[in-house]
């Protein structure tokens, strides 16, 4: 009786207390229904964070660039321009993407081979395991689409592969608007309606380039040109004032600068006009026309001759343009003395004299050069515009001075570019040349201005005419972050010709050890991150099997 009490005070403790074997499977289905539930919602949290993570990696970079140049950033230049574009920008690489690696590998080996056989032959003890980075190129240009899509302006960057080799007609849309032959493979199109440019395969390759200037030093590095090209691209097929320039190269077909300075002039061409918007052609002051429907700017670079009589009508009748002016001219001297009695006529009637001196300064000067080695002060600002870092030199070596003549009072000349108060005459170009040691700010820069004036409308021509040629130098109109040159002397082109002041893209230059994964290292991380995510997720999905069988 008592035995029966008890198993009945058990049971009914046991159904109060829940603790009863009836009660089993109701915890089992009470934990695993709770683990389904935990399951579903850490998964559906993951793809709301993963898609909220795509969502703006398009607006801001979720990659962070540890190297320490920083080789995979873009430059604060190239990213005002991105957000400002107006116009939709077509990129499209005629290659696999993992043609990238392949370049890299290739001229890694051959620059490691080559460094090898310098410090065999010469002595020399550079690093001769190398890295060039060519896969790089595939990372800034995800960059470019992304930060395109961050600004204000209606336009975007849009980049595609195509191996043209598997699908020929992939160029096709951009083949009817480009003039420069048939689009080959591996090279990258750079597209924006009609305009179409093409960055060849040896301009690819030459994005990654020795810096001369440390091999000099004994040290290695490589210098990244590729955003520069990119960069200046697309601000070319998305500029509608595209200026037209006119570079008297030849005379009767014999160059008119020395063979030596044949790099200067290239520089002129290429590095200045061409990636910024100009379009240049090269021209024959003796049998060629300056055809005023053509052309807009007319460069004479470096002459060591003096024209004819008929070039110095063919100069003032393009200037002139039927009294339509608008025209500009630029004029830079060589650092020699040269008799040029037509030239100078030409020069002294728009109220310009390029002095037979060079200009020194032993307080304000930088470089190797020495006192020749002149910094710039910038004298007129509205001539030069707004310049992004002005605390950069501005360097101009071996500089003639140029004096303003008040003989034509047609003519406003404006000083905008003048040496330090502390320069002075540091050696003759001539015997007959006055010497002088007097201190004082000489002009370096002028721009005289003509005008013609139609009704209320005013139509104006100019001479812009510097002193150094040099500054035009490779090494210091490169587009780096060393010198002002290419940013003031751009300004000053395109405000004259009446074009929108354009970015200066610097190159970058790339340090040879740093802590960065390859894309091959890249893709090994890839799959490790993968494998651990699915070992999680494997781990979970036992865990829940075994208690739902327990």
């Amino acid at each position: 009786m008592k035995k029966n009490e008890t198993d009945a005070k058990k049971a009914v403790q046991s159904a109060a207390d829940g603790s009863g074997k009836n009660t089993g499977g109701i915890k089992k289905i009470k934990y695993g229904s709770m683990s389904v539930i935990t399951i579903i919602i850490v998964t559906a949290i993951v793809i709301v964070i993963n898609f909220m993570a795509a969502e703006m990696e398009k607006r801001s970079p979720m990659k962070i660039d540890l190297t320490g140049d920083k080789r995979y950033d873009l430059s604060e230049e190239t990213i005002d321009v991105l957000k400002k574009l107006d116009k939709d920008v077509d990129i499209l690489v005629t290659m696999p993407k993992s043609s990238f690696d392949t370049l890299a590998e290739n001229q890694s080996a051959a620059m490691s081979y080559q460094l090898q056989m310098m410090n065999q032959y010469y002595g020399t003890n550079y690093n001769d395991k190398v890295e060039v980075p060519y896969d790089m190129i595939p990372v800034i240009l995800e960059k470019y689409e992304m930060y395109s899509k961050q600004g204000e302006g209606k336009g975007s960057v849009n980049v595609k592969y195509a191996d043209l080799k598997v699908d020929p007609d992939a160029a096709a849309e951009y083949q009817a608007n480009y003039s420069g032959g048939e689009i080959p493979s591996y090279s990258i199109v750079v597209a924006s309606g009609k305009n179409v440019r093409v960055i060849t395969s040896d301009e690819i390759t030459g994005m990654l380039a020795v810096d001369e200037a440390a091999m000099q030093n004994n040290t290695f590095s490589l210098i990244f040109a590729g955003e520069s090209k990119l960069t200046s691209h697309i601000m070319n097929v998305v500029d509608s004032n595209i200026i037209d320039v006119a570079i008297i190269k030849t005379a009767n077909g014999q160059n008119i600068f020395r063979t030596d300075d044949a790099e200067l002039v290239d520089s002129i061409e290429n590095e200045l006009l061409s990636k910024n918007g100009y379009s240049c052609t090269d021209v024959d002051i003796v049998t060629d026309e300056l055809d005023t429907e053509k052309y807009d700017m007319v460069v004479i670079p470096l002459p060591q001759n003096d024209f004819t009589e008929d070039g110095i009508n063919k100069l003032q009748d393009f200037l002139y343009n039927d009294e339509k002016y608008g025209k500009n001219l630029v004029f830079i001297p060589c650092y020699t003395n040269i008799n040029s009695p037509n030239l100078d006529e030409f020069l002294a009637d728009w109220s310009i004299r390029i002095d037979k001196t060079l200009i020194g300064d032993s307080k304000n000067y930088m470089g190797q050069g020495g006192y020749q080695n002149i910094l710039l002060n910038i004298n007129d600002s509205e001539s030069v515009g707004e310049v992004p870092n002005k605390s950069l030199p501005l360097i101009a070596p071996f500089s003639r001075e140029i004096t303003v003549l008040g003989k034509n009072n047609q003519n406003k000349v404006t000083e905008v570019l003048k040496s330090s108060q502390t320069s002075g005459i540091l050696q003759l170009l001539a015997e007959d040349a006055e010497y002088s040691e007097q201190a004082g700010s000489r002009n370096v820069a002028v721009i005289s201005t003509r005008e013609h004036a139609v009704d209320l409308d005013v139509y104006k021509s100019r001479v812009i005419a510097f002193g150094s040629s040099m500054m035009f130098y490779n090494e210091y109109i490169v587009q780096n972050n060393n010198y002002n040159n290419a940013n003031v002397i751009l300004n000053m082109l395109n405000i004259a010709n009446g074009k929108e002041v354009s970015a200066v893209i610097p190159e970058k230059a790339l340090q040879q050890n740093y802590i960065a994964p390859t894309s091959k290292e890249s893709a090994v991380i890839k799959v490790i991150i993968v494998a651990v995510a699915a070992g999680v997720a494997l781990a979970g999905l036992a865990v829940l099997i075994r208690r739902r069988n327990r």
